[in-house]
């Protein structure tokens, strides 16, 4: 990661939040077909529709110049991107950027895991929803648990200095697994985040309020064999973190329903197409590939947009899990 100079902070919405954490989607397709993030038979969008990489860098590098100082890439998944190597690299070098990320489903990381760490990415967050092959794959529809097992294994050999695994727990579904999953990260030194399913896009594998599994709930799960003292420090996101006594391995939680997060919320998303979506849980949003294609190379009238766009940043989402989701787009577009 390149170190240079830190810019001022100028993405400060109406509520005093400084917004200096993105999350960029590079593409909307993906080799697995997960049961809470897209429908079984997907439309995906024309590439004409899509970012190229030369406009996610250039919004990428307006961003940090205003004041960024993480970037997680998301997808989708981001792996499937042609090109997404040379990107890396180049965000990896932007000046006043600390830290670039990304998530992934983790089956394309035995190829692209060296790369992704000598283009200046130091932490990844690999999807893992359960270890049993069959349930994998169901959850997946398409997903190999030993590709991503393999994954692991190779993003802990490129040598990244900080792995996590997120788990999206649903009753009936994979409840049963939270320790196993607990006992997973810890024999590897890994990291785990367990999540609350977003109630974003309809889905028709299950209704989402018959499978809500809150974060209290996997806490009291996770503490009747590890007693979990609350973290001090905090990362850029929204995961609450906990340690064990006993491990290096740090136990989180992201729980939009359960324990609102939205006070301290610094983020906003790139959404695929290129609007920059304000609130993971709202519409509210700006055409960014507007700008970038009819002013192309004008960073000053992009900059003035993304500042002009915290105004209309909302104070908090409405999930509820009981009820049709208001947002229909799907977290492979939003990105995860």
């Amino acid at each position: 990661m390149s170190q240079g100079p830190h810019f001022p902070s100028l993405l400060i919405d109406r509520f005093g939040r400084t917004v200096d954490y993105v999350r960029i989607s590079v593409t909307d397709r993906c080799d697995f077909r997960c049961v809470y993030c897209m429908s079984e038979q997907m439309t995906f969008l024309p590439r004409a529709e899509v970012l190229s990489l030369e406009e996610i860098e250039q919004v990428a590098t307006a961003l940090v110049e205003l004041g960024v100082r993480k970037i997680r890439l998301t997808g989708g998944e981001p792996l499937v991107r042609r090109g997404i190597e040379e990107l890396v690299a180049k965000l990896g070098a932007l000046p006043g950027l600390d830290e670039l990320v990304m998530t992934s489903n983790g089956s394309q990381l035995p190829k692209y895991a060296d790369s992704l760490r000598r283009g200046g990415m130091k932490r990844i967050n690999i999807s893992l929803d359960s270890l049993r092959p069959e349930r994998f794959e169901h959850i997946t529809r398409t997903g190999k648990l030993d590709k991503v097992l393999a994954g692991i294994d190779a993003a802990k050999a490129a040598g990244f200095e900080r792995i996590k695994l997120n788990a999206v727990i649903m009753r009936g579904r994979n409840e049963d697994e939270v320790l196993d999953l607990v006992e997973f990260a810890r024999e590897r030194a890994l990291d785990i985040s367990f999540i609350e399913e977003m109630p974003l896009g309809r889905i028709s594998d299950h209704h989402r309020g018959e499978t809500y599994c809150s974060s209290d709930e996997v806490h009291a799960m996770i503490s009747e064999r590890y007693p979990l003292v609350e973290a001090t420090e905090r990362t850029a996101g929204p995961s609450h973190y906990f340690r064990m006594a006993d491990s290096s391995t740090r136990i989180g939680f992201i729980s939009p329903h359960s324990h609102n997060f939205c006070h301290e919320c610094n983020r906003v998303r790139v959404t695929v197409e290129g609007r920059l979506l304000l609130c993971l849980g709202n519409e509210h949003s700006v055409d960014l590939r507007e700008v970038v294609r009819r002013y192309p190379g004008d960073s000053t009238r992009l900059k003035q947009a993304l500042i002009d766009a915290m105004e209309i940043k909302p104070e908090r989402h409405e999930f509820n899990v009981d009820e049709e989701p208001q947002i229909l787009r799907f977290m492979n577009m939003t990105g995860g």
